[in-house]
């Protein structure tokens, strides 16, 4: 059996590989501790199998422990070792402001406080120490460093990423005076350039890497204790990795719960003979939206999350606060808000009757009638009465009758959606008329057809097991580790030769982190025009490093789709390389969970569609191959809810999978 487990805000999800067929279950997230949920998926899925957990080969795992540590600013007790004169690096940033026409807008306040932040005396230069970093110096930073009692040690100093001795000989003391403090070096955790980017994700690693160490401690022990195998865990690059690397470089993880759920929506979407794709995984608290290309999500060598950079290669994701459990509300100016406040898992929506008073996008579905009055998956009974009564007191607060306002609510959170689609397709200059839309999470499925009806989109992809899709990610992902370097190559020094040697020591190293010496390789190399401030990638797959002029002319063809012109008489200046080694994941057929198939619908029931009651067909179960939904359809599928607004139609293939187009 091959197990996948994902941990969102509001359910964790377990999906099975066994004998060809897909066994899927969800349990309530535990927010205090979430290996508690995740060994409760588990239970529930071994359950349906009819398995044994020491039946499992292989245990992956997705998680938004480090993602909700960074985007609400806790942290271990970190000290910042840098350069003297460059402690404030994290917080003078690069000077520009948070929001443009806002100027009272702050941006996050630094990990590290200033009493935290220690000097090193020592100045590295590109070519080499300029100012030596001496041994009783290194031992008087390390006697600082210990008196501050700190849980993480951050060290990024000025040109480690060419020259580290100095940051090794701060590393070798700091495990003499501190053993067994976590310590984060800036030449291991980014190995690029740029010094602010660098300081700060290495600040950010330093912070979370215990919290994430504490996590994964606690859920090897419980998955030992239930006879699983060791989980290897998601990095924000859609790869897995082993826990001693994740629980040593947090940052590489910030994404692990995002990126499965990429992974399986480009997995579903290739069998489905849509390789092209804009993906969209509404859960219960947030919506992630990515661009599938060719079969592959599209990546980026680093972005910022909670308003810090991470200098780190991770999938290109776009997150936005809308989900099943976003809270409804009035703003000042008495319109109505949707987002990106969440009633998570507890209390969770006014629907689910554990207390909560506020109404949420769950709540107006299921007044509209588009949420049936039952269970969802997880074993949470609806409570139509409770969810009427929150979304009508905000009703009375905006003058609206309680259906207008669940409707109201319902288009806001799939404007919303729709923006955050237009954000990585077209402000990347993608038509998202091309592309099908993949829809999944919990909530997903039911505001597809919404959604690609504000941009325009003619198909719609719903996998059978959408609304835990990102667990069977985990389960088909490949093992993955990166390697790079800035080497700022540009005329005579940018030469093949240089090249091929910087290739070939970034693969040795990738291979080798890996553990396969035959993994497949790709590289991407960073170019720019000498004296440009930013660079563009350029992929190049295989065992052999890029001609430097193939790379000037990929450089100048990706320089003329993004800014519409090439400079001619520019000089090419080889950047950053980064070479990528990969082992793939199995190959998992996508059979119907058993049990499911319904050829006719289920019943009816009374929804509203554009400000109309009208009577809606039900389909309950995944519906069988070759059956044909025509919209208003509401399909109850196993983990999510399908809605088929009027102007849509839909056909099930061979593995349950519902392809829409406009009728």
């Amino acid at each position: 059996m091959l197990l996948g487990v994902d941990v969102g805000g509001t359910f964790t999800d377990a999906v099975l590989a066994r004998d060809g067929r897909l066994v899927t279950a969800k349990a309530p997230s535990t927010p205090a501790d979430q290996s508690e949920g995740v060994l409760n998926a588990v239970t529930a899925a071994l359950g349906r199998a009819g398995g044994d957990a020491r039946e499992v080969e292989r245990f992956a795992h997705g998680m938004t422990v480090a993602t909700n540590a960074l985007l609400e600013g806790r942290g271990a007790r970190t000290v910042l070792v840098a350069t003297e004169g460059f402690t404030d690096v994290v917080e003078l940033r690069r000077q520009a402001r948070a929001e443009l026409y806002r100027l009272c807008a702050a941006h996050p306040a630094p990990l590290v406080p200033p009493e935290l932040r220690l000097p090193a005396p020592e100045r590295m230069g590109p070519d080499g120490p300029l100012r030596a970093l001496e041994a009783p110096d290194a031992a008087r930073v390390c006697d600082a460093v210990a008196a501050a009692e700190p849980e993480a040690v951050a060290v990024a100093l000025l040109h480690s990423y060419r020259h580290p001795e100095h940051e090794r000989l701060l590393a070798a003391e700091l495990a003499r005076r501190l053993p067994g403090t976590h310590v984060s070096l800036s030449h291991e955790v980014v190995g690029t350039f740029r010094e602010y980017e660098r300081a700060a994700t290495t600040e950010v690693d330093a912070a979370l890497s215990p919290l994430l160490a504490g996590y994964l401690r606690r859920l090897v022990e419980r998955a030992g204790e239930a006879g699983l195998p060791t989980p290897a865990i998601m990095q924000s690059t859609g790869g897995l990795a082993e826990v001693p690397l994740a629980a040593a470089h947090a940052a590489l993880t910030v994404l692990s719960g995002p990126a499965g759920g990429a992974a399986g929506a480009a997995y579903v979407a290739a069998r489905a003979g849509e390789p092209d794709a804009l993906c969209f995984d509404m859960g219960g608290t947030s919506c992630d939206v990515c661009l599938i290309d060719g079969g592959r999500v599209r990546e980026s060598p680093g972005r910022e999350i909670g308003g810090r950079p991470l200098a780190l290669p991770a999938l290109d994701i776009h997150t936005v606060g809308a989900g099943g459990g976003s809270i409804a509300w009035r703003d000042a100016g008495r319109a109505l808000r949707v987002g990106p406040r969440s009633a998570g898992a507890d209390p969770g929506p006014a629907a689910y009757g554990r207390g909560g008073t506020e109404p949420t996008v769950t709540d107006a579905n299921l007044v509209l009638g588009r949420l049936g009055a039952g269970e969802l998956a997880g074993g949470v009974a609806l409570d139509g009465a409770a969810a009427a009564a929150a979304v009508g007191r905000l009703a009375g607060e905006l003058g609206l009758e309680t259906r207008e306002c669940a409707e109201g609510i319902v288009r806001v959170a799939s404007a919303e959606m729709a923006r955050a689609l237009r954000v990585v397709s077209v402000e990347r200059g993608v038509d998202p008329r091309d592309y099908a839309l993949v829809a999944f999470g919990g909530a997903g499925p039911m505001h597809a057809t919404a959604v690609a009806d504000e941009l325009g989109m003619e198909r719609i992809l719903c996998p059978p097991t959408s609304g835990v899709l990102a667990a069977l990610g985990l389960v088909v992902s490949e093992r993955r580790r990166d390697a790079q370097r800035s080497v700022l190559l540009s005329g005579a020094a940018l030469s093949g030769e240089a090249v091929e040697r910087t290739f070939a020591e970034l693969a040795e190293r990738a291979r080798a982190a890996l553990d396969e010496p035959g993994a497949a390789l790709r590289a991407v190399y960073e170019l720019r025009y000498r004296g440009q401030a930013f660079e563009l990638p350029v992929e190049v797959a295989g065992e052999e490093a890029a001609e430097p002029g193939a790379l000037a002319e990929a450089f100048a063809a990706a320089h003329r789709d993004r800014y519409g012109y090439v400079d001619a008489e520019g000089e090419v200046e080889l950047v950053t390389v980064r070479v990528t080694a990969t082992a793939p994941g199995p190959d998992v057929e996508l059979a119907r969970p058993p049990g499911a198939g319904e050829s006719e619908p289920a019943g009816s029931r009374a929804a509203v569609f554009g400000g109309a009651e009208v009577e809606t067909a039900v389909w309950r179960g995944t519906p069988a191959p070759g059956a044909e939904l025509t919209g208003p359809a509401v399909c109850e599928l196993p983990e999510s809810t399908l809605v088929v607004d009027p102007g849509w139609r839909g056909t099930v293939d061979a593995t349950g999978a519902i392809a829409l187009r406009r009728a």
